[in-house]
């Protein structure tokens, strides 16, 4: 299991570290797919690259909580141990396909690096798992393929060989950090459709970065809404999209362009996601929403839950809301 407990991180801003993600938990289990959803801003991806601790070099700072993987702390990992977590135990699909790849070297000297990094294998032998790979993703040609450079291949390609490259050492968690960014809608569902199968396939966990409820609804199991570094509902996809307790979670839902609405202008949520350091001291949504009242300012609200504590919504007004 692949757990966050009470996660905070900071990032500097002009010399100051400044708090960007507040007391997140989560939990991931085998078999199961997570989504992570939230405007752009709010703190998701530093979520997800917090896992394999990649914040670090970007100077994202924990201030507190921990990860868990299998009941062992990813920050008390000694180096050795988490270049071999990293890739091996749980992989990571970035969000742009198009930068994602180096541009310097061949797609099958990347790709065969990674599997003898993380599998004991010879040269030969790396080549012949990577053909498999290649083809497990459904890419044609793969003999080819890996003789050619990243530039020589279309976005929804460039995407699958990162998705081979995250199955090389059949890690048991993937995170996939917007994985369909820049692609055509028709791409997009083919991607879509390939990391759904790979994870029923092989039992995956798989967390699942995203703004689009409409991809959640398709591929999740569970789901947590995060807002300004907090999350601020989360738990069964069912139960979520039944009855949507936080006015940001059915204001996100309220976004989807519907089929049929030709011509019809799309809702918007007024404003947008304050930075770190400019939230509000009570409910950090408080400025945007409807439903907002005087003590809504003042109070920071806890996560009230339901359904067997399987719901939970940061909201003071989760009756009224849901």
């Amino acid at each position: 299991m692949l757990e966050i407990h009470d996660l905070s991180l900071s990032v500097s801003i002009q010399g100051q570290l400044v708090e960007a993600v507040s007391a997140v938990s989560l939990t991931l289990e085998p078999g199961r797919v997570l989504g992570l959803v939230g405007e752009s801003g709010c703190g998701k991806s530093l979520t997800a690259q917090a896992v394999l601790r990649l914040g670090e070099y970007q100077g994202v700072t924990r201030t507190q909580g921990d990860i868990l993987l299998d009941g062992q702390s990813i920050f008390s990992m000694p180096d050795e141990s988490l270049r071999r977590m990293r890739g091996g135990k749980v992989a990571m699909v970035f969000q742009e396909p198009m930068t994602a790849l180096n541009p310097v070297f061949s797609i099958g000297s990347q790709l065969i690096e990674v599997i003898r990094l993380h599998l004991d294998l010879d040269k030969a032998q790396a080549r012949t798992r990577a053909l498999s790979l290649l083809g497990d993703v459904g890419l044609q040609d793969a003999e080819m393929l890996l003789r050619q450079y990243p530039n020589a291949l279309s976005g929804g390609m460039r995407q699958r060989v990162l998705i081979a490259m995250a199955m090389a050492a059949d890690p048991d968690y993937i995170i996939a950090d917007e994985p369909t960014t820049a692609l055509d809608v028709s791409v997009q569902k083919r991607i879509i459709a390939l990391l759904r199968g790979l994870q029923r396939e092989r039992g995956l966990g798989l967390m699942l970065v995203t703004h689009d409820f409409g991809l959640v609804a398709e591929m999740c199991d569970d789901v947590a809404v995060m807002y300004a570094g907090q999350i601020v509902e989360s738990g069964p996809v069912a139960s979520i999209f039944d009855r949507p307790a936080h006015p940001y979670t059915r204001a996100l839902m309220a976004c989807r362009p519907e089929v049929g609405e030709v011509g019809e202008a799309l809702q918007v949520i007024p404003g947008q996601v304050p930075a770190p350091g400019n939230w509000a001291k009570g409910c950090r949504f408080a400025p945007r929403c409807e439903l907002v009242r005087d003590d809504c300012q003042l109070a920071v609200p806890a996560a009230e839950r339901w359904h067997d504590g399987a719901h939970a919504a940061r909201c003071l007004h989760v009756p009224e809301a849901s």
